[in-house]
């Protein structure tokens, strides 16, 4: 199997929320819909009690913060990282 190019690969950020994944996944399918969702790539990278962290394609996390607009009494974006070590802090 070949190795992807750094230049070919996905560069993500990571958001923590606070907030239920169903309604993560609602907010954003709503606000940019199936194409911008496949744009963005998110990964569901851990559950805790009520935050979750996504991962998101750089590029395309203004709109993926965007949409948690529109839920805004269900979802709260806490932190946004380059890393998933930078979230902890």
């Amino acid at each position: 199997m070949l190795k992807t190019k750094p230049s070919a690969r996905i560069k993500r950020r990571y958001i923590l929320l606070q907030g239920k994944k169903d309604s993560i996944e609602k907010s954003i399918i709503d606000y940019v819909g199936i194409l911008g969702w496949a744009k963005a790539a998110p990964v569901f990278v851990k559950n805790r009690k009520n935050q979750t962290i996504l991962a998101v394609n750089r590029e395309e996390i203004d709109k993926v913060i965007g949409s948690f607009a529109v839920f805004a009494d269900e979802i709260k974006v806490l932190r946004v990282s380059g890393t998933l070590k930078g979230l902890e802090k």
